[in-house]
């Protein structure tokens, strides 16, 4: 995986083998950056990352001059590589080693973006789950954006504050406001 633009464009970052990861594809990452761009100045954003895995989006959204990313993963691996990275880089992000769910439910900041990208094993009920719960304790600023990866199988349209869905290859991005 690379950066696909800002500060450290092209940097390449490789994860050690023994993550259990599915980073977002560098294709499906620049669709999803054209689309964020063109609605945010990332510089102005503070971004929440859940389920990062091996902080592909956080790095990206650092790269781009995001001031303050919160990346929440409960693999301890991804989240001392994803330290090691953001130290490396000289990111400014914070992780914290926990479930997303968890994260959310003690969490008093609010953000503009929020990326979740949960197992593709999740249920259509787990997401409406998670996007209620952001929703609920008002960790959403207003005009913020949840952007949710998942696989073309699921359909998240029927749920609360969907607002579109854009398909890359084998990755969908589903959007809320």
């Amino acid at each position: 995986m690379r950066i696909i633009s800002g500060e450290k464009k092209g940097k390449k970052i490789i994860p050690p083998k023994n993550l259990l990861i599915r980073p977002t594809t560098d294709k499906a990452k620049e669709a999803l950056f054209n689309i964020i761009t063109n609605i945010y100045d990332i510089k102005n954003c503070n971004i929440l990352d859940i389920y990062s895995g091996s902080g592909n989006i956080s790095y990206e959204f650092a790269s781009r001059g995001a001031k303050k990313i919160i990346s929440v993963d409960s693999n301890r691996n991804c989240i001392k590589f994803i330290n090691k990275i953001a130290k490396d880089e000289s990111f400014p992000i914070t992780t914290f080693q926990c479930k997303a769910e968890k994260f959310i439910e003690k969490s008093i900041e609010s953000f503009a973006i929020i990326f979740a990208d949960p197992p593709y094993k999740y249920s259509v009920k787990n997401y409406e789950y998670l996007i209620e719960k952001v929703l609920e304790k008002k960790l959403l600023m207003e005009n913020g954006i949840i952007i949710i990866e998942h696989d073309k199988i699921k359909d998240l349209s029927g749920i609360n504050r969907f607002k579109e869905v854009r398909n890359y290859g084998g990755c969908c991005f589903s959007f809320f406001e």
